[in-house]
């Protein structure tokens, strides 16, 4: 008699199980989240390498500590060789965390790994990949770190789970990458890699190793077309941080950023260059993302934004024609649309200027998508160069948002704007009034110009005297 095949559903979104297919999930309310996949009796509950196991051959529960008997102690960090990760990361890797770094398909996820652990001199590193051959990543790794092939990174190309722990308990690496883990498939289960059950089974079982050998683990991941991490919801609740490496892969800047981090802060980001030798730290973003003219051009801004908890400044470029075909069109490359179709309705309501006739385009120099609110004066002000034609000083800046009724409201971090400003040699910047409260401005040597409304920026801008 053939046996059975038994198959049941479970949620993309939290991993919950349901004998049938339900188009809303009841345990967290999303919509067709559920897919099915082939189980077997208790599939994932054997024991791997890492779990902590007594004589018998049976798991160990834990004992409950006082917390007040749980020394508090300072774990050394593993510090990477990017120094731009290591920030995103707080401070470095913490012995027996599980790090998950996602991102689209060849935004450069496993060529920032590998560049880090090529260069680590002082530990073993066990490179996993489930997606490439050896001699590919040799290839690789002879384009992005070819004087750094005397480390002790050993590579291991395996998709089955046990395998890979029979690697980790001969080799005992003090640093574990997996890439990806969507590729990885455990034998106890019969369903496919990258399903929601082998992700989550697979993830488990590293977080188990983690945890008690003391090793770090990094974990690959891929990203589905909705722009989340591939796999169940569960997968980022179980590791400790969630980075995500994002950018447009037409432009040549990336940008790391921390989502989840229980251990530093989720406001940090990394900023890279993506060249032909691998990934380069951007130390000071704004030298780059600001454009050298050697004569003044109307329609270009400088704004100061912080993304994160990192403020940079940035070029805004507008361009104001008149409507060739009757409609006025409106295309904005790295800025919302709506924000700016607002901004232009301010400006015509509050501030008196005609655009309702007239195309604008709008792009945020070097490729980057933005959203702080504190760009809004240097978009209004590069469209309003760009539709007067007149050119704005290259040594001005400005940081302030703009509300409906035209008025300049205040913005977070203003002494980090105005310090980042002054650091990159501009004279001076625009900033909100009453935004300066219980900051000390003495010792700044721009010079900080506080506007109320949109049309005390314009006049300070266009007639300074």
């Amino acid at each position: 008699m053939a046996k059975t095949v038994k198959t049941t559903y479970f949620c993309r979104n939290c991993g919950a199980e349901s004998p049938k297919w339900v188009g809303r999930c009841p345990q967290c309310g999303q919509w067709n989240t559920f897919v099915e996949e082939v189980v077997t009796p208790k599939a994932g509950k054997g024991l791997l390498p890492g779990s902590p196991v007594g004589d018998d051959g049976r798991r160990q529960p834990a004992e409950p500590v006082k917390i007040s008997e749980i020394k508090a102690e300072q774990l050394p960090r593993v510090k990477l060789p990017s120094g731009e990760l290591n920030r995103v990361l707080g401070g470095g890797l913490v012995p027996g965390s599980i790090v998950l770094i996602g991102g689209e398909p060849g935004i450069g996820k496993s060529t920032l790994v590998l560049q880090n652990v090529l260069r680590i001199r002082s530990r073993k590193v066990l490179y996993v990949s489930g997606e490439e051959s050896p001699q590919q990543l040799r290839m690789r790794a002879d384009r992005i770190a070819r004087s750094h092939l005397d480390c002790e990174t050993y590579l291991l190309c395996e998709t089955s789970l046990e395998a890979i722990f029979t690697a980790i308990s001969n080799h005992k690496p003090d640093l574990l990458i997996v890439d990806s883990i969507q590729t990885i498939a455990s034998d106890a289960l019969e369903s496919a890699a990258g399903s929601v059950s082998q992700v989550r089974e697979c993830a488990a079982a590293f977080l188990r190793y983690a945890k008690t050998s003391g090793t770090p683990v990094i974990l690959i991941g891929h990203i589905n077309k909705e722009g989340t991490l591939a796999g169940p919801k569960v997968l980022e609740h179980i590791v400790d941080a969630v980075i995500q490496f994002e950018g447009d892969r037409q432009y040549m800047y990336r940008i790391l950023r921390s989502i989840k981090n229980r251990f530093g802060n989720t406001s940090e980001i990394g900023i890279y260059e993506m060249k032909q030798d691998g990934l380069r730290e951007v130390t000071n973003p704004g030298e780059m993302l600001l454009t050298q003219h050697d004569a003044a051009l109307s329609g270009t801004a400088v704004g100061v934004m912080v993304d994160g908890a990192r403020p940079f400044l940035i070029e805004v470029q507008a361009l104001v024609s008149t409507a060739a075909y009757g409609t006025a069109q409106r295309s904005v490359t790295g800025f919302d649309q709506r924000r700016m179709n607002m901004l232009l309705a301010v400006l015509e309501k509050r501030v008196g200027f005609k655009l309702a006739a007239k195309d604008v385009f709008l792009n945020i120099a070097g490729g980057l998508r933005v959203a702080d609110p504190a760009l809004d004066l240097a978009v209004t002000c590069a469209i309003l160069s760009s539709n007067v034609d007149m050119a704005l000083d290259n040594g001005v800046c400005m940081a302030g948002e703009v509300g409906l009724s035209g008025e300049i409201r205040p913005v977070t971090r203003i002494d980090q704007r105005i310090s980042e400003a002054e650091k990159l040699g501009f004279n001076t910047i625009l900033v909100p009034a009453h935004n300066l409260k219980g900051i000390d401005t003495s010792r700044a040597t721009i010079r900080i110009v506080e506007v109320a409304r949109v049309e005390d920026a314009f006049r300070n801008l266009f007639n300074p005297s």
